[in-house]
């Protein structure tokens, strides 16, 4: 089963942001590519492709205004979310997608060259022993670990006066109590995902005092 261009357009379009031409196909495809590769190895435990719509592709996407500088590191991406969803939307930028779970990475590079995505590099460590010899303007983890746990083992990534975007569910109050001994300043977003239909969405913006 794949997804349907026009139930996909509708769903892009209440996103209100702009996409390179052949965004639209390239983001069916990947879609489509996760299911077939979850009925082999278990990548997701969202299987329904329509699901998929809102619980992956625009929960990624709705990130893209957060994003800053050319050069973004997704930790713990998984098969590649948000990092794949936001390369194709953002092909000037480039993106590395990181995780120590190599059936997930080999999904990434994979799907990254079935889609020509020249911007995307896949990396297989943890965050905490990658040491790629740069740092990044923007470092996003995507529901991964507490924000005191997530500075701690992917902090050093971010590059000075880059921004650390972490994705939450509901608004992580007792988390964000604990960081006030460490460097880190924050800012809470609430986003809104279309169609999502279980919980909120909140990005914490994180940056060094």
């Amino acid at each position: 089963m794949t997804v349907r261009a026009q139930y996909l357009q509708k769903a892009l379009a209440k996103l209100d942001q702009t996409f390179p031409d052949g965004a639209d196909v390239s983001f069916a495809a990947l879609l489509a590519e996760l299911g077939k590769w979850n009925r082999r190895v278990n990548l997701t435990a969202i299987r329904e492709p329509r699901e998929m719509v809102p619980a992956h592709l625009l929960d990624s996407l709705v990130v893209r205004p957060l994003l800053e500088g050319n050069e973004v590191l997704d930790v713990g991406t998984g098969p590649g979310f948000p990092g794949l969803p936001l390369a194709i939307a953002e092909p000037t930028r480039r993106f590395t997608l990181l995780d120590s779970n190599n059936k997930k990475i080999m999904f990434v590079q994979h799907a990254a060259g079935m889609l020509g995505l020249n911007n995307v590099a896949a990396v297989k460590a943890r965050s905490e022993d990658y040491a790629p010899g740069q740092r990044f303007d923007t470092v996003i983890a995507r529901a991964l670990a507490a924000l005191p746990r997530l500075v701690e083992i992917a902090g050093h990534h971010v590059r000075e006066g880059g921004v650390f975007v972490a994705l939450k569910g509901r608004y992580p109050a007792e988390e964000l109590e604990q960081l006030s001994d460490t460097p880190w300043g924050h800012a809470v977003t609430e986003l809104k995902v279309p169609g999502l239909k279980k919980g909120s969405r909140h990005a914490v913006l994180l940056r060094r005092e």
